[in-house]
């Protein structure tokens, strides 16, 4: 495909070692955790404030809205504005978001806030393709493997510390906690950060439109878009109708027992890393399918575990392993797509994503109120089957012969499209070449 891009596109300049890894995976953890912590001590705000439940819910609607929006609108500026600027400014303004939010007078202001933090939680989906543009080929997925375990260690241990932090203070200490990791983080981004000299001459209008036709043009990034989305609605359909589960019997557990919960998911989130190195190995293709069928296998266990907490925790963990490590393995191969893109990519990727746990959390709630328990295990189970099955086909069918890409294909032997996608930007034509087995993309 074309990008309208008139200049050059520049790497950043310094090394990627390990601990710049580290602070990208904080960072990206930190950043994520903004969106979360609300959820489970929603009960305790609303009675602070003496509304109802749907309203109180609002904080986390217009939050995932913000998210959304930021995905849309501010992640691809990641590929027009040197990142070393961009993220700090993003989390200063999260900053104030979170202050406010600790001060917010009313439930009004407290929802209508949330929309800022929202938005600016998406720092992390800016973070994620820098990394990956620091890496080198030969390690880019261990890297992306690495930066994203810390990303979802943050998510999933937000809803814990979260619950400790209000069980033992209050809700309003919650946000003053996270406004101040938050600031501390911008203030160690903007000195750490490699600066990026030269970035494309493009108008933001272009910008966002090329985001649009990345999606349209790009068959690896549709495909892996679907099997993204896939995996979190599968995963959102678990962890938004959890609680209801465990207020219930046999466990009639409390907010500071459900939010330790998140412990459990976090055993998950470590095999990003393996992941990762998987992808640099080449076995994306076998992977995809390996993961889908833990994200499909967990259900059963999960529907077991309405009534036993050993197969809850056990079905939460391989259903994490499965989300977690599908992810990681369908960023691996979207950001050898375009360089000089990814912000793009990955904003086009990850509105796929969010979209699709968004479905899934709303069907996850609808089916718990007609079906309870076993329609939302049946619910993700069939998610999880979908996966698979598109994951299978997809390399049932490029096993068969290759399909034609968008963009123009080396007519070499055994060479495979999704490895090898001619992209065109800044005049320039660039061959994206596969890392390790191109086959098993």
């Amino acid at each position: 495909m074309h990008l309208p891009v008139t200049g050059s596109a520049s790497e950043t300049t310094a090394p990627l070692g390990n601990g710049l890894v580290l602070v990208f995976a904080v960072a990206c953890g930190l950043s994520a955790a903004n969106l979360y912590y609300a959820q489970p001590i929603l009960d305790t705000i609303g009675k602070a404030f003496g509304t109802s439940p749907a309203t109180t819910a609002l904080v986390v609607t217009l939050s995932q809205i913000g998210y959304a929006a930021g995905l849309a609108l501010l992640v691809p500026l990641g590929d027009l504005v040197d990142r070393r600027r961009l993220v700090p400014i993003v989390l200063t303004a999260t900053t104030a978001g979170l202050v406010v939010s600790a001060l917010a007078p009313s439930i009004g202001v407290l929802i209508a806030v949330a929309l800022i933090v929202g938005a600016g939680s998406v720092a992390a989906q800016v973070l994620v393709p820098m990394a990956a543009s620091l890496a080198d080929d030969e390690h880019r997925g261990r890297v992306v493997g690495t930066v994203m375990s810390g990303l979802l260690l943050g998510i999933l241990l937000a809803r814990t510390v979260s619950g400790l932090v209000a069980g033992v203070s209050s809700w309003r200490v919650v946000y003053v906690m996270a406004a101040g990791l938050t600031v501390v983080m911008a203030l160690v981004l903007s000195r750490v950060l490699p600066p990026e000299h030269q970035r494309p001459r493009i108008g933001y209008g272009s910008l966002l439109s090329t985001s649009a036709r990345l999606f349209a043009t790009e068959p690896v990034l549709r495909r892996r878009a679907l099997f993204g989305a896939l995996g979190f609605a599968a995963f959102s359909v678990f962890w938004t109708t959890m609680a209801f589960l465990l207020v219930g019997a046999p466990y009639h557990y409390g907010d500071i027992t459900i939010g330790l919960f998140g412990l459990v998911g976090a055993a998950g989130a470590l095999c990003a890393s393996v992941a990762g190195r998987w992808a640099d190995r080449g076995w994306t293709r076998a992977t995809t399918i390996v993961f889908a069928t833990c994200t499909c296998g967990s259900f059963l266990l999960l529907w077991w575990g309405g009534r036993s907490l050993f197969l809850l925790i056990l079905g939460i963990i391989i259903l994490d392993v499965g989300v977690q490590g599908l992810q990681v393995t369908n960023q691996s191969i979207i950001y050898r797509l375009a360089p000089e893109a990814r912000s793009r990519v990955n904003s086009v990727y990850m509105v796929c994503y969010f979209a699709g746990g968004a479905i899934g959390s709303a069907l996850g709630s609808a089916l718990y109120d007609s079906h309870r328990w076993a329609g939302v295990c049946l619910l993700g189970a069939l998610i999880g089957a979908v996966a698979l099955a598109a994951a299978a086909g997809d390399a049932v069918g490029r096993r068969a012969g290759p399909v034609r890409s968008s963009g123009p294909v080396p007519e070499s032997p055994g060479s495979d499209p999704e490895s090898h996608q001619a992209i065109e930007l800044g005049g320039h034509r660039r061959q994206i070449g596969g890392v390790g087995d191109a086959h098993q993309l």
